[in-house]
């Protein structure tokens, strides 16, 4: 059943290992669960990309991008994001041309200035940590090979990509707000204690282009929606413990179930990581879910919300998105 959101709602997918399954089920998961999204009516289905975390599978995200929308025909399809500071513009700009050319009208650029976690991944990509600074400089050009200008290496062009139109985004981290309306592109940021005021000098800032004549803002949160406010906690829980356990380990271990999180005996620190990582979450029924998400798009003026949620149970996981698809079309 295809729905349509009076706010636009949108997935991205991580690619995230379970227990007993591997990277290859991952991603294969991946492009099945688009395919339950486009079902479900959502309006785009992004893929991340991380670098040498043994628990994410999503590491070539234009790559899992185009898996996914060979296999849909209505969705948008894109990324949430390619890290621009860990590959030359030129790379990236044929990359989405491809990709257009392929799905033409349905390919989304999302992009971010994040560098490898550590120094050895860093160096693996031939990148530092001074490159994220040049973020607006390489979005710049990163442009110029669509729209065929390209100051900076005369006569060198992106082919296919000259003349498309891919819908660009900025992933904003850090000065990402400030770049995003510089640069007149549409910003998404996390739904947090800062986003009222990024959103607010993002909407300052803004001058229209030829990517977008006005502001359009996408907030991301990670929503879970049960039968109970207490079940739809316990959807979250997988993903929270992975991440407070990469805190105290520098592992981000497969998810596991939530029952067998609730059994674990956890130290203080990781008790404390644990509460941090579930921080500024949504969950509940479908409608406290719904008010909680009203109020974050009322607070931010969003045009859109960007839903992450993974848990160990995927049937669970697609009830969840389900749950979310009635609720916020009333």
């Amino acid at each position: 059943m295809l729905h349509r959101f009076v706010t636009a709602y949108s997935i991205l997918d991580r690619s995230l290992v379970r227990q007993g399954s591997d990277p290859a089920e991952a991603l294969r998961e991946t492009v099945r669960f688009a395919r339950q999204a486009e079902e479900l009516g959502y309006h785009r289905f992004w893929v991340s990309e991380h670098h040498s975390v043994p628990g994410v599978a999503g590491s070539a995200p234009t790559v899992l991008a185009a898996a996914v929308a060979a296999v849909t025909s209505r969705i948008r399809v894109g990324t949430g994001g390619v890290m621009l500071p860990n590959h030359r513009p030129l790379v990236v700009a044929e990359q989405f041309g491809v990709l257009e050319s392929l799905y033409p009208g349905r390919v989304d650029m999302g992009l971010g200035r994040s560098v490898g976690f550590t120094g050895g991944i860093r160096r693996a990509l031939g990148h530092g940590k001074d490159d994220a600074d040049r973020f607006g400089d390489d979005l710049g050009e990163l442009l110029g090979y669509f729209t065929g200008t390209r100051p900076a290496y005369p006569g060198v062009r992106a082919l296919p990509s000259e003349g498309l139109r891919p819908q660009v985004f900025v992933l904003a981290m850090g000065a990402g707000a400030e770049i995003a309306a510089a640069h007149g592109l549409p910003m998404v940021i996390g739904a947090g204690s800062r986003m009222v005021d990024a959103v607010a000098r993002y909407r300052a800032g803004f001058r229209p282009s030829g990517w977008a004549a006005a502001p359009y803002v996408m907030i991301a949160v990670n929503v879970a929606v049960g039968a109970s406010r207490e079940a739809a906690a316990l959807l979250q829980l997988p993903e929270a413990w992975a991440t407070a356990r990469s805190r105290t380990s520098g592992v981000f271990a497969p998810l596991v179930p939530a029952e067998e999180i609730r059994g674990l005996e956890m130290s203080a620190r990781e008790r404390a990581f644990l509460e941090e990582a579930l921080k500024g979450q949504v969950h509940g029924t479908e409608r406290e879910v719904a008010v909680a998400l009203g109020s974050l798009v009322e607070a931010s003026g969003a045009d859109e919300v960007l839903v992450t949620m993974n848990t160990y149970d995927l049937d669970r996981r697609l009830d969840s998105y389900r749950r979310l698809a009635a609720a916020v079309t009333g």
